[in-house]
């Protein structure tokens, strides 16, 4: 059959892959609890009957505020099969930007996951007209459970309304409104159709090259267009959904799960990486020598296979006695991780793959729904510190000033109720993305940093912050940082350490352990961070290198307003709390 709405992606399951027994699932009380395919559709079938039973119309908005759950899903289904729009809203934003996008959006409806959201929206309530009622997933005493709902539509079956209201619902209308404040804070409404995300979800299809016997790993927002999509196509793929029960146990559900899949983003591949790295340096002896020698081999693999008999035999060494240790962390099947939101670094998605552990980098926007390019399994579709190849129909070019400019089936419709911004963004067709790159061998996109964000020094130089502060992360002292420096004689750095590893590097130098504001404040800490910053300089032309920095205990978050949800660094966010240090810096 052919998908051209949303919805239409439920059918094409059920009719695909009857037999599945775990659609989606999700942990409740210890227990994973599963949903066939089946069960999915009888309840997103109800849902929408109890909606219409409610009076919801064609175009209608309808919030959902929630943490990854099947539940999510059931609400975004029925939501679009019966016409009206649906606004998935972060769970972490806080209560005067719900009242924003509420007013707005023009919400009616609202579905919450529970009491501790029904707190963060009940003082807002009254100042949103247009919130004639809100439900909750679980329990919750001042708002209905959204079971009514289902139970609604069960009594009063509306089977053959439903049909009409469907097909009157065409491929290029209006689905969804996702609103992103990016880095900027700048809240913007992205309205994307039926046909943007199902477009990006069958082109998206082959990447994993895996089906109905597979299990994916799902902990990145639904709320956000980059795991949305990619639940579209594991559904559409048949894979089965398993949502994590937080970030803290993403490790030990892969584990128990054996997923075979899962999307991530460069910040918690860095976390696990370093753990790794920070077991690895506890070994003495024969081991710590055996460990730090796999390192060396994996940061030196060839992903095209062009490596040599040697070093093949040697990396099968490696793997037996490191790199299969690897794998086991993550669960023994994974067979691809979908990296995006941020730029991968090179020789972290070398070693992954010398590892057997295959990381793809994929690059794309809200406004492109979002994917643009992706790096693929496939021969010749694969070129680390790449975003891959451009997605069938999608095209891109390079702007005289850097700037990638896209168009495709997956280009937006535009914000909602801001025309002058949109035409600001799409001109003669193209969207300009803001990103600045190149194409590399007339095929692969390479992004080369942001374009509001480059700047020039006061000699005249200009700098562009992204790659530098990618490379400096290599440094296993340096969690996040942020270059600072415009119309400033040099560029210098604000930055966060892993402070997990200076407590091992303390533990092994002889130190006690220190707390955060200890350590940003130790002379032996400082030197250390000095003398690994001077060594990623020297990848740097004179104008580029950090020349000084400056430590902070605090940790950069979503809920504390620093990091985007895709974990994406907000700069003028930090650059305004920290402007004493930039001051201090350049005095």
């Amino acid at each position: 059959m052919k998908i051209e709405r949303l919805f239409d992606f439920l059918e094409y399951y059920k009719n695909t892959y009857p037999q599945k027994q775990d659609a989606l699932a999700s942990k409740i009380d210890g227990e994973w609890v599963k949903y066939s395919i089946t069960e999915y559709t009888d309840i997103v079938r109800d849902l929408a009957y109890g909606l219409i039973n409610l009076g919801v119309k064609k175009g209608d908005k309808i919030a959902s505020i929630s943490p990854n759950a099947p539940e999510w899903n059931f609400i975004d289904m029925a939501v679009s099969s019966v016409g009206a729009i649906h606004v998935p809203i972060y769970p972490t934003i806080s209560s005067s930007d719900y009242e924003y996008i509420f007013n707005h959006a023009e919400v009616s409806m609202v579905f919450i996951s529970g009491k501790a959201m029904y707190n963060k929206i009940v003082d807002i309530l009254p100042k949103t007209p247009t919130v004639s009622k809100v439900y909750s997933f679980t329990d919750c005493k001042h708002a209905p459970n959204y079971k009514e709902v289902i139970e609604l539509g069960q009594k009063e079956p509306q089977a053959e309304k439903l049909k009409i209201i469907q097909a009157g619902i065409v491929t290029d209308e209006l689905a969804t409104i996702i609103y992103t404040s990016g880095t900027t804070g700048t809240m913007k409404g992205v309205m994307l159709s039926h046909n943007n995300l199902i477009s990006n979800a069958l082109a998206t299809s082959p990447v994993p090259q895996l089906g109905v016997e597979h299990k994916a790993l799902s902990f990145l927002p639904l709320c956000h267009v980059y795991e949305r999509m990619l639940n579209y196509m594991e559904q559409y793929n048949g894979i089965s959904i398993y949502y994590a029960e937080n970030m803290a146990k993403i490790i030990e559900n892969i584990q128990e799960l054996k997923v075979d899949m899962m999307s991530t983003v460069p910040r918690l591949l860095e976390k696990v990486y370093d753990k790794i790295v920070a077991k690895g340096e506890a070994l003495d002896g024969f081991k710590r020598k055996v460990f730090d020698w796999a390192l060396e081999l994996g940061f030196n693999y060839d992903i095209e296979g062009n490596n040599t008999a040697i070093y093949n035999m040697k990396l099968a060494i490696a793997d037996k006695l490191v790199f299969s240790k690897w794998r086991e962390a993550f669960g023994g099947n994974m067979s691809v991780m979908v990296s995006g939101g941020a730029a991968l670094q090179t020789r972290l998605g070398r070693i992954f793959w010398a590892a057997g552990i295959p990381v793809v980098e994929g690059y794309g926007l809200t406004e492109t729904s979002p994917v643009i390019s992706v790096n693929t399994l496939l021969p010749g579709e694969l070129m680390l510190g790449t975003v891959g190849v451009l997605l069938p129909e999608v095209e891109v070019k390079i702007a005289e000033d850097g700037e990638i400019l896209s168009k495709g089936p997956n280009l937006m419709l535009g914000y909602y109720k801001e025309k002058a911004l949109t035409e600001e963004v799409i001109v003669d067709g193209w969207f300009h993305t803001g990103d600045l790159g190149e194409i590399i061998d007339n095929k692969f996109i390479k992004i080369t940093g942001r374009k509001k964000d480059n700047f020039k020094t006061s000699m005249g130089k200009y700098v562009a912050p992204g790659h530098i502060e990618e490379t400096m992360k290599e440094s296993s002292f340096i969690d996040m940082i942020v270059v600072v420096g415009e119309n400033q004689k040099f560029a210098a750095a604000l930055i966060v350490p892993n402070f997990e590893h200076i407590k091992d590097w303390c533990s092994k130098n002889g130190k006690e352990a220190l707390s955060n504001e200890q350590a940003i404040d130790d002379a032996d800490i400082k030197k250390a961070i000095k003398e690994e910053i001077a060594i990623l300089n020297t990848r740097f032309g004179s104008h580029e290198q950090v020349k000084q920095f400056r430590l902070i205990a605090d940790e950069w978050t979503v809920e504390s307003g620093f990091v985007t949800a895709k974990m994406s660094i907000k700069r003028s966010v930090v650059t305004k709390a920290y402007q004493h240090l930039v001051d201090d810096i350049f005095k």
